[in-house]
């Protein structure tokens, strides 16, 4: 028996060095910059309805946020794994990395969700960077184990079609008659649903983010693996031999398929963020993939004839964010988490300097968004010169 350490190929993939994709990065940092506009609302009973989630099924600009930045983790799985290839790593060494990469942001995520007191009795162990890193950990796994194409798309149908089915069809313990969905409780009825139900019974209500559910469950994390897979695609589309400009027509037409078949499948399981239902998988995913098209024809393919001298300034703003993603998403939550737990009077710094913006502005949304625009303005600062303007890029 041979001894030799196995590494993967994929024969669809460039040959020679991998390059960076600078539209990746800038979508990144768009997206960590509205990320965080959205989630430090001033007041988010004042913010403007775009700013907010939907309250239920239904569909916010925000509500675009968390699944493109999981739709780029599965993009650049396929890129990050090709360049370690190039620098020589095996399937061994690529599989380790992935379990210290999805640990490190599993811990990351509990310092996120509990900072800065770190309750044992009421932690939540569910969140942003926990799913993320159940995803990357399934979905990188998956791919360095089988590098084809095919099998992804395939097991992008069986997430969304099994948890529609888990959805629609599995009968809710303890809800009223048999507790089944559309003939004895209302389909995504939000208490009595198998993915609630199941979350209220890992956890109890004091680790839950919303008391009876949490939108970053167990349950509903299947259909959030399709949204790192269809990243994974895109991943692999992007390391194909087609020419840049073409890649980006060919992400325009899976963006357009995607969103057509979100709307379709809405009319029967609604687009729905708090539950990531299959339509909103597609819907959000499609919208993901049209930034995406449109950032590879703004920053790559305009590139190739653009002089590095005139490039524009809103690069760099978005490059601060884009290029140290988890030290600025987490910077703003624990910074915000340390705000809260300031107290001035009665309230929280955070209150405070809110209702201070509002005594010199009438409206209540738009002094909202003045104090959001100020805090994301405060993280990039801290991460441009801590970070950027040093030429430090955290990598996990």
């Amino acid at each position: 028996m041979s001894t030799q350490t196995q590494t993967i190929t994929a024969p669809s993939l460039e040959t020679g060095r991998s390059r960076r994709l600078l539209s990746i990065d800038l979508l990144r940092g768009l997206t960590l910059g509205f990320m965080i506009l959205v989630n430090d609302n001033g007041s988010e009973k004042a913010a403007y309805w775009a700013l907010n989630h939907a309250t239920w099924n239904g569909f916010t600009p925000t509500d675009l946020v968390f699944p493109t930045f999981l739709l780029l983790v599965g993009v650049t799985i396929v890129l990050s794994t090709a360049k370690r290839l190039e620098q020589g790593a095996n399937k061994a060494s690529l599989l380790l990395h992935v379990v210290k990469r999805a640990f490190i942001l599993f811990l990351l995520g509990l310092v996120v969700n509990s900072s800065p007191f770190f309750h044992l009795d009421t932690m939540r162990y569910y969140g942003v960077l926990p799913r993320i890193a159940l995803c990357y950990l399934i979905v990188a796994t998956y791919y360095i184990l089988r590098p084809s194409w095919r099998d992804k798309a395939w097991a992008l149908a069986g997430c969304l079609v099994g948890y529609w089915a888990l959805m629609r069809f599995v009968p809710v313990p303890g809800a009223p008659g048999a507790g089944i969905p559309t003939r004895d409780v209302p389909l995504l009825d939000p208490y009595w649903n198998i993915a609630a139900y199941t979350d209220r019974h890992i956890f109890s209500a004091p680790h839950l983010y919303e008391g009876t559910r949490d939108p970053e469950g167990l349950l509903s994390t299947i259909p959030a693996l399709g949204t790192a897979l269809i990243g994974l695609l895109t991943g692999l589309w992007l390391r194909s031999a087609y020419r840049i400009a073409e890649k980006a027509k060919g992400i325009l037409v899976a963006a357009v398929a995607c969103i057509a078949l979100g709307v379709l499948w809405n009319f029967t399981f609604p687009i729905n963020k708090r539950l990531w239902t299959s339509s909103y998988t597609l819907f959000a995913g499609g919208l993901s993939l049209l930034l995406i098209a449109s950032f590879i024809w703004v920053a790559d393919v305009r590139a190739e004839q653009e002089p590095a001298t005139q490039r524009s300034p809103w690069r760099t703003f978005l490059l601060v964010f884009g290029t140290n993603a988890i030290f600025s998403y987490v910077l703003s939550e624990v910074l915000a988490s340390v705000l809260d737990s300031i107290h001035i009077g009665r309230i929280g710094l955070h209150e405070w300097l809110y209702e201070f913006i509002h005594r010199g502005v009438a409206d209540a949304a738009f002094a909202s968004l003045l104090y959001s625009l100020a805090y994301v303005g405060l993280c990039w600062l801290i991460v441009y010169f801590a970070l950027y303007r040093r030429k430090i890029f955290l990598k996990i």
